[in-house]
């Protein structure tokens, strides 16, 4: 039974097939081409120099120009707790999560440090023809705490993105040389040609304590190899830390207060 039903359905289908309507043929040509044929009529290709990458500007020797990149909080909430006894209490500081956690301070609502900073250093980049390396620029109050919790260092301006610590390769033991470097670049740079507070640096010597160099705009201070030492600053050399003292596009003094430290950055 089961084989008469399966020679019935093959026949049916066979018969199917016979009456179905023939399939068109699709027909074509080719085309044919010169080589040097166009419809659309192209320029000659010609190699354009790619843009100049911010840092790349004013390059000196093989180090890239230093930008307000290099003054980014260095806070990690990797850091340890740090503890300290205050009022018989212990008191418990910890770090920030930097550079990923919030931004430089702002100025127009525009990430900013102060330009003079930048600009010396990238002048005494150039002119050594060594890497200038930035161990601290701007602190956020919670990473500045975890620095220093010592009242005395709670108005900071690295909180400003007005101060920055740092030392050049090499010259690791001749800081000296530098300072004068500074003092050379107000004395050739013509925006502060004949302006006196600006061009003459003062020394200023207490007993006990280093010398500081300054000059309406900037303070200059030289920290020895057991001095300073921190968290951002965990490194065996003498170092120098800049901070500015006027505001040279508002017209001012730049002085520490809580509304510019902790409202003026941006937590992400």
């Amino acid at each position: 039974m089961k084989k008469r039903f399966f020679v019935l359905f093959i026949l049916f289908s066979l018969c199917g097939c016979s009456h179905s309507k023939p399939v068109n043929k699709v027909k074509g040509e080719y085309i044919y081409r010169h080589y040097d044929e166009k419809f659309v009529k192209l320029e000659p290709m010609a190699q354009v120099q790619r843009a100049i990458y911010p840092w790349e500007e004013s390059q000196s020797s093989i180090y890239s120009k230093i930008t307000k990149d290099f003054f980014r909080c260095r806070g990690s909430q990797l850091n340890p707790v740090v503890l300290v006894h205050k009022n018989k209490e212990i008191v418990r500081f910890y770090d920030c999560g930097g550079a990923q956690k919030h931004s430089l301070p702002l100025r127009d609502q525009k990430e900013f440090i102060y330009p003079v900073l930048i600009d010396l250093l990238n002048y005494i980049q150039t002119m050594t023809a060594k890497r200038v390396v930035v161990t601290c620029g701007h602190c956020c109050p919670e990473h500045n705490a975890y620095l220093n919790p010592d009242s005395s260092h709670s108005n900071s301006k690295h909180m400003l993105g007005a101060e920055v610590d740092f030392y050049v390769q090499e010259m690791e033991e001749q800081p000296e040389k530098l300072i004068a470097l500074i003092e050379t670049y107000y004395k050739e740079n013509s925006k502060y040609t004949g302006l006196k507070e600006y061009q003459e640096f003062k020394t200023i010597e207490k007993e006990n304590k280093n010398p500081v160099w300054m000059n309406k705009e900037i303070l200059v201070k030289i920290f020895k190899k057991n001095e300073g030492r921190d968290f951002d600053n965990r490194h065996p050399y003498a170092y120098i830390t800049i901070q500015v003292r006027h505001d040279w596009d508002l017209n001012e003094q730049v002085n520490y207060s809580w509304d510019k430290a902790f409202r003026n950055f941006h937590r992400r």
